[in-house]
């Protein structure tokens, strides 16, 4: 059963950076597919930004440029790098990881799909 930590979360002034990070437990395959979704309040879930083990890496397009995500193996940690956080970010932002079989793209749900507890952040 894989279990994920987000962290990382805080309250940054327009034009700050923060650092997301997703602790993966249960999963020793060196294959994956993970992501961050957020979600602001009242509005639907949206995926932020997607990596998996070939490091293919996908984006929304509002982040393209100040947001980057990687993958540490070693730590089984996930991390999501946001730079130049507009007020429009703030949102509760979760990781999502899914199991073989993979879906088509790591944006989707596969048949097997765990997701974080989410963490805030809130950019004045």
């Amino acid at each position: 059963h894989v279990q994920l930590v987000e962290s990382g979360g805080g309250s940054v002034q327009a034009g700050g950076s923060l650092r997301l990070s997703c602790a993966a437990s249960g999963y020793t395959d060196s294959t994956y597919c993970m992501g961050w979704f957020r979600q602001a309040p009242g509005k639907e879930r949206e995926g932020v930004a997607f990596i998996d083990s070939d490091k293919r890496t996908e984006y929304v397009g509002s982040v393209l440029g100040r947001f980057t995500i990687s993958q540490d193996n070693a730590k089984n940690t996930l991390y999501l790098q946001m730079n130049g956080l507009k007020p429009e970010d703030t949102a509760v932002y979760y990781c999502k990881a899914d199991v073989p079989p993979f879906p088509p793209a790591c944006r989707f749900d596969g048949t097997d799909t765990y997701w974080g507890r989410g963490t805030q952040v809130t950019v004045s």
